[in-house]
């Protein structure tokens, strides 16, 4: 039985020139403590900080694992799981689940723990989100392919190739609908 998550090439068609690179040659932990200037209208912290940090790590573990530029093309899944709250230390974890020719995904969790309390991390948040990796005229350049090293890893790559399944599926239902209704004289 071959198993896809142990043969990410076969995902890649038209890069078998370029190496692949092992998942943790990439990943990358992003710690930031929350202050005030980082707080809602109800004294927790904003979630888009929370987005932007995320957005920040999984930017440098896409460029990273590319070897340049990489810009972001769309996020699935932010959860907020719990609030954050003012004196927390966060920690942004990011690793790259997938490749695509020209994109990857890559998967955050977010920790959260007192910056004056021995405690172990909790769990604040998580997303998935696809980048593309671009050359100097922002044009899609290939990826290396991401090596999955654990069992970890292997399911982490079989669970991105179901949302990029989704994902397509999803955005190929959205524009047959629009074209339904523009045939049907309808303006959007």
């Amino acid at each position: 039985m071959t198993d896809q998550a142990s043969a990410p090439e076969q995902e890649t068609p038209g890069t078998p020139d370029i190496p692949g690179r092992h998942t943790s040659a990439s990943r990358t932990t992003l710690s930031h403590i929350m202050t005030h200037n980082d707080t809602n209208l109800l004294g927790t912290v904003h979630g888009g900080v929370i987005m932007k940090l995320v957005d920040d790590a999984a930017g440098a573990v896409a460029g990273r694992h590319s070897g340049g530029p990489a810009v972001t093309a769309s996020m699935d899944e932010m959860a907020f799981l719990e609030p954050v709250r003012v004196g927390d230390l966060v920690h942004v974890k990011a690793q790259v689940n997938w490749t695509g020719r020209t994109s990857m995904e890559v998967g955050v969790r977010v920790l959260a723990e007192r910056w004056n309390e021995s405690a172990p991390p909790t769990q604040v948040g998580s997303a998935y989100l696809v980048f593309a990796a671009v050359d100097a005229d922002g044009k899609p350049r290939p990826v290396p392919p991401v090596i999955p090293e654990t069992e970890k890893d292997k399911r982490r790559y079989q669970e991105a190739q179901i949302r990029r399944t989704h994902r397509l599926a999803r955005r190929r239902a959205i524009m047959e609908l629009r074209e339904k209704r523009a045939a049907e004289g309808f303006e959007d």
